[in-house]
């Protein structure tokens, strides 16, 4: 079982963790900074670092997986095909030694996250100027992207806006946590037609923007900035009909 840092600290770039297994679907650890694939959000990247220095590139991270194709309590750090082919037949990588128990410090990619927190933050906003059921999500270092179920038009001007002041207002992001029967007592919190909270442990983790006036509160597993003004300058790049009940909005950065 990974213990996952990243979910109580957004902000942390690396941990020191020992090697717990080396499989075809990467090598887990013990406890990570490594958000894995999930809720929309793309996975990280980033290296790790054996004893002697040698850095091993990471090129995405994903839930660890048990033979019938349900997840388990691992996460996975994932290296380049190849360097994980040569590490599965050699038990080398990058001319060092990596075997199971080995400790090594797990780093992210932190330019390449803070995009991710920043776009992922944004749409929670969206949410709020658009209160329609999400029937789609996408979240990736370079845009995001929302499916919303809905029939009318969107303005994309008015989004705009609404993002700018949203942002310049500096509204605080808070992790928190709700129990099952809460949820269950106010399923309207899930705005998400297409991914469900998970369940199990008794506690739900929750975001939400805003302190006095609350912008938005909804289960949310995914790493965010700490305050909205921290988003920058994040803009509308376009708006699709994708289907008859479908407009999806897409963000990118400013130029």
């Amino acid at each position: 079982m990974t213990q996952d840092l990243f979910r109580t600290d957004a902000y942390l770039t690396e941990c020191r963790a020992t090697v717990t297994a080396i499989t075809s679907q990467g090598i887990a650890l013990d406890r990570t900074v490594f958000y894995p694939l999930g809720g929309g959000q793309a996975g990280d990247a980033g290296m790790l670092v054996l004893a002697d220095g040698t850095a091993i590139g990471i090129v995405d991270s994903r839930k660890g997986k048990n033979e019938d194709g349900s997840f388990n309590a691992d996460i996975c750090h994932l290296p380049a095909p190849e360097s994980l082919t040569l590490l599965l037949q050699t038990g080398q990588v990058a001319g060092a030694r990596l075997v199971v128990g080995d400790v090594v410090t797990a780093r992210i990619d932190w330019a390449r996250r803070h995009r991710l927190m920043r776009f992922h933050t944004t749409t929670h906003l969206l949410c709020h100027l658009v209160p329609q059921l999400v029937n789609g999500c996408s979240i990736t270092p370079d845009y995001a992207r929302l499916d919303f179920n809905m029939t009318e038009a969107l303005d994309r001007d008015q989004l705009d806006a609404g993002i700018a002041r949203l942002v310049a207002a500096g509204h605080p992001v808070a992790v928190g946590a709700i129990t099952d029967e809460e949820l269950d007592a106010n399923p309207a919190l899930v705005k998400s037609m297409s991914v469900q909270p998970p369940r199990g442990t008794g506690k739900i983790r929750t975001i939400r923007i805003g302190d006095l006036e609350l912008i938005d509160f909804q289960p949310c597993g995914g790493t965010h900035v700490a305050n909205t003004a921290e988003i920058g300058a994040v803009i509308v790049t376009k708006i699709e009909k994708k289907s008859a009940s479908t407009r999806r909005v897409v963000l990118g950065f400013a130029p």
